[in-house]
This record gives C-alpha cells, structure tokens and sequence, in this order.
C-alpha cells in the first residue's frame, strides 16, 4: 500500500465517523491499542520532539533503503495520533516521505478536533519525522 493508499484510507475512515467527538474516540482507542513504547534510555534530548504539548520522543531506524519510526507519546490523545501518523510513514524510502506533501493531512480535517497547540504538537511531529528521513536518505 502506497502512501496515498494509506491515506485515503484514513481519510475514509474519518469520513464514515464524520463527527468529531468520534474522531477523537476513534484515536484514543488507538492510543489504547497502541503498544509503541521507547526504553527510557532513548528518551533523551536528541530524540525529544519539541514543540509538543506533551512529552514525545521518537526514534528512527534506516534500513534497507526504508525508515522505521517508533515513537512514544505521554498524553492519551499523542499515544493515539502516533499510530495513525506512523502507518503512512513506517517502512517507507526517504524518497516516499520526502514526496508526500505533509499540509495534505489538513484534509483530514484535524483542525477541528485539535486545538491550536495541539496542531502545533502534529506539526512538530511531521517536522521530526521529515528531518529523520532526510537523514536516512544521506
């Protein structure tokens, strides 16, 4: 499945939920699921996602020409987002993510279920995830 692949999918997802209070749910109930954890040695400074509202550390692994991300977030709503951000960037090339434009997640419609600092925090995310592939791709 391709990154748009993926993407659609969310977004059809969302779609079907149409409110946002059941988005909301629907990526707490991912958090719920979500088994990503880091070793609290690699939750360090080098690895600190600034620009969250909550603690969020994230990791990356280059191997085989793909980025493997793990990521770990503190609040129930980050511990939620990761998983749903990560599926369309996890084991994909350097190239894949550097080509997908990051502003196409605002069809998704987060602004309405995230508040500004909030978004701050997913921006701050993409940004981490975008820097890391570039560093895969050196």
């Amino acid at each position: 499945m391709t990154i748009e692949e993926s993407f659609n999918k969310i977004k059809e997802d969302f779609e079907l939920l149409k409110e946002p209070n059941a988005i909301v749910e629907y990526i707490l109930e991912l958090g719920k699921e979500n088994e990503m954890k880091l070793p609290p040695d690699l939750k360090n400074e080098t690895t600190y996602i600034h620009g969250c509202p909550s603690d969020a550390w994230m990791v990356v692994e280059c191997k085989d020409g793909k980025v493997y991300f793990t990521a770990e977030g503190s609040s129930a709503l980050a511990k939620g987002m990761i998983p749903l951000i990560l599926q369309l960037f996890n084991g994909r090339t350097p190239e894949e993510i550097l080509a997908f434009d990051p502003k196409k997640l605002y069809e998704l419609g987060f602004e309405r279920i995230l508040t500004p600092t909030r978004m701050q925090g997913l921006e701050a995310f993409l940004n981490k995830i975008y820097e890391l592939a570039r560093l895969c791709k050196e």
